[in-house]
């Protein structure tokens, strides 16, 4: 069952983690699970200084750079019920500068109220990321 654009955007911002998958110039898609939080019409992607890496200037980051275009892939699987599986496609566009300047540090706060790893906002950055689309199914009515 499709679901609406409003339940589709709802269930994108409830839940909190996904695939967000960006454009790299030679492999093509590159697929990362992500955690995110959702703020008038965007979504914020972290770039942490919590969890190891070698850099924090992420590959995402550099494809998003190059091609603007990203998909981020929410679902939930049930094994025993199929009624209960659903996901949500939101097409998503790199926004390097948004018009908000508020809009960064609202994205912040919310990653931080969702995850206690995040309370003291240990971010390099966060990618801000325009929703074009969305698009959802559900295994129920």
């Amino acid at each position: 069952m499709r679901l609406t654009d409003d339940e589709a955007r709802s269930r994108l911002t409830a839940h909190d983690h996904g695939v967000l998958s960006t454009v790299h110039a030679e492999r093509g898609v590159d697929a990362v699970p992500v955690v995110y939080a959702v703020v008038d019409g965007h979504v914020g992607v972290p770039i942490d200084r919590v969890k190891p890496k070698t850099s924090t200037r992420l590959q995402r980051h550099r494809n998003l750079e190059s091609d603007p275009r990203a998909t981020l892939l929410i679902d939930h699987w049930d094994p025993t019920d199929w009624s209960r599986l659903w996901w949500v496609r939101a097409e998503l566009r790199f926004d390097a500068a948004p018009d908000d300047p508020e809009l960064v540090d609202r994205l912040g706060n919310s990653l931080a109220d969702r995850f206690p790893q995040y309370q003291d906002r240990p971010f390099a950055d966060v990618i801000v990321m325009r929703i074009v689309g969305l698009t959802g199914w559900s295994g129920a009515q």
